[in-house]
């Protein structure tokens, strides 16, 4: 019986963590325009389809519904490829950083955790 509760609430917990709002894909054209208007960018290129994507996309949901002014976005590869070609995305999850003036200043391919997406903003001055 133990066994069985226990399974139950990690199961539960799994689910609950599954359905987490994630971050939703936004039209490179409309992200191309705001980058380098005064503001950095954060631009998550990835697919809705990876596993790792979806972990980053929680992460940068949690991380935009806190800072509602921070500029974050995410751009799916997986139906934009020629994004993901003119930007040369190999691998994804792959996370950009635009400068204000829209130079690329930082990337990283993989996961970024809360802690270190955090010292990103305040480094690049969100």
């Amino acid at each position: 019986m133990r066994f069985f509760l226990l399974f139950l609430l990690t199961f539960s917990a799994i689910s609950l963590y599954a359905d987490a709002p994630m971050l939703r894909a936004t039209p490179y054209k409309f992200v191309e325009k705001s980058i380098g208007k005064g503001k950095p960018h954060f631009v998550k290129f990835g697919s809705d389809s990876c596993h790792s994507c979806q972990v980053m996309g929680k992460e940068l949901y949690k991380t935009k519904q806190n800072h509602p002014e921070y500029n974050i976005e995410f751009v799916d590869v997986k139906h934009e490829r020629e994004v993901a070609y003119k930007f040369q995305i190999r691998m994804i999850p792959t996370q950009v950083i635009f400068n204000a003036n829209g130079k690329e200043v930082y990337r990283h391919i993989g996961l970024l955790g809360q802690e270190e997406l955090a010292k990103l903003f305040n480094t690049y001055k969100f």
